[in-house]
């Protein structure tokens, strides 16, 4: 199949894409009554023609690359597009594992995610030392690398282990984990700073073909407003949760000298939420760079309207990217999903991504039901097409050079 593909922010916009946008901005705006249309606010929007934006990170030093890639977040949202992402979309499927060139997606529409999620925990913890995670590391690193010849976006999350118990990530039978990171010369400091350790020496060998840092969007600590991590509100005071951000992101930069990284919250937000809700401790402007969310909120599309443009909203305010890092519904069968519980809440609202979460491999066992994304054979196949072929929807094929300076947008 031929899928038109558009100029976007950083190459002048196409005259017929952009009337498209502008007819669906005024249908949500007479939908939405009252309701501001997302994104609009102090610095949001697009510049006047001629006038620079600036944005900021909080690594002064980051990569040109990274800088790069962080302008086009930006300008993608401004266009009134999304990527499309998919958690480990490359690594495995719904009916294979570790196969170069496959996706689920690809499968169904014949081209690739704009955005690879993953996951580095395993490259972090003490699972690494283990020759299944060795294994499974070096497919990461692989997928890493052909996402990044094709242009896309990566974006990892990490689901750690319990350095103080030993236990996973769910393990929130203490609530003095952090506290005893934050504290000087403690065991579970020394621990949990190997594993910073492990991360950097893996993101200094991720390098393209040209011998430049791959930039990822780094995610620790996601879903920080929920109960279940040994990070999470009930095992963390609001301080000691901000105190752990922050030293994650000053080891990471200042002493391993990591300079590819986007540092990105993603609380979760699975019910109609406020600004304030997605400032829950907020780590402070200087340490976040990209505004993301969790939403499960299960086959409710007017839910995940409201929340993409409270976080469009606050995205504009705080002149920092944003988008849904994690979403979907275990074992989903509508027909129509794609059109009625993405595509028409995301009309209008400015996000830079909308990222499923992962098909798990099931190995012929047809009665696990664990996937929250398309794939061949699946009910929604074809209104998937349909999705694919939206001109506000951004696969692989359709990214502008996300990794090449952005006309008008500059990073400090």
């Amino acid at each position: 199949m031929t899928k038109i593909h558009f100029p976007l922010f950083n190459e002048g916009r196409s005259k017929i894409k952009w009337l498209f946008l502008m007819m669906c901005f005024q249908s949500v705006a007479c939908l939405s009554c009252s309701d501001d249309v997302a994104g609009e606010g102090p610095g949001g929007g697009n510049p006047p023609a001629g006038e620079t934006v600036r944005l900021t990170l909080a690594d002064k030093q980051a990569t040109a690359e990274t800088k790069a890639l962080y302008a086009n977040l930006w300008g993608v949202q401004q266009d009134g597009t999304f990527m499309f992402g998919h958690h480990d979309d490359l690594f495995y499927g719904r009916k294979w594992y570790n196969v170069p060139g496959e996706s689920d997606t690809k499968d169904v529409c014949g081209d690739y995610p704009a955005v690879f999620s993953l996951d580095f925990a395993e490259i972090m913890d003490d699972r690494a030392e283990t020759e299944a995670s060795r294994e499974a590391n070096e497919a990461r690193k692989r997928c890493i690398l052909d996402a990044r010849r094709r242009g896309e976006v990566i974006t990892a999350c990490c689901h750690l282990n319990n350095p103080l118990t030993g236990g996973d990530s769910w393990d929130n039978s203490r609530a003095d984990v952090v506290s005893q990171i934050l504290q000087e010369g403690t065991e579970v400091r020394r621990k949990f700073t190997s594993w910073l350790d492990r991360l950097a020496d893996f993101a200094h060998g991720l390098t393209d073909d040209q011998g430049n840092p791959i930039p990822v969007i780094f995610r620790p600590f996601h879903e920080h407003t929920q109960t279940w991590s040994w990070w999470g509100a009930s095992c963390t005071t609001e301080q000691e949760f901000i105190g752990l951000w922050q030293f994650t992101v000053e080891y990471l930069r200042d002493v391993k000298g990591v300079h590819q990284f986007i540092y990105a919250i993603s609380p979760q937000m699975d019910t109609k939420k406020t600004e304030e809700d997605f400032l829950f401790r907020w780590p402070g402007d200087d340490y976040v760079d990209f505004i993301g969310m969790d939403c499960y909120h299960g086959l409710n599309p007017e839910v995940f309207s409201v929340n993409l443009r409270t976080i469009a909203a606050l995205s504009a305010k705080k002149m920092k990217p944003c988008g849904v890092t994690e979403t979907g519904v275990e074992s989903f069968t509508d027909r129509d999903y794609w059109s009625r519980q993405i595509l028409e809440p995301a009309t209008g609202r400015k996000v830079s991504m909308i990222v499923m979460w992962r098909n798990k491999y099931v190995g012929g066992n047809e009665s696990d039901k664990h996937y929250f994304s398309v794939f061949k054979g699946h009910p929604s196949e074809g209104d998937f097409v349909r999705f694919y072929e939206s001109p506000l929807t951004l696969f692989s094929a359709d990214l502008p050079e996300m990794y090449a300076p952005c006309e008008h947008i500059v990073v400090e």
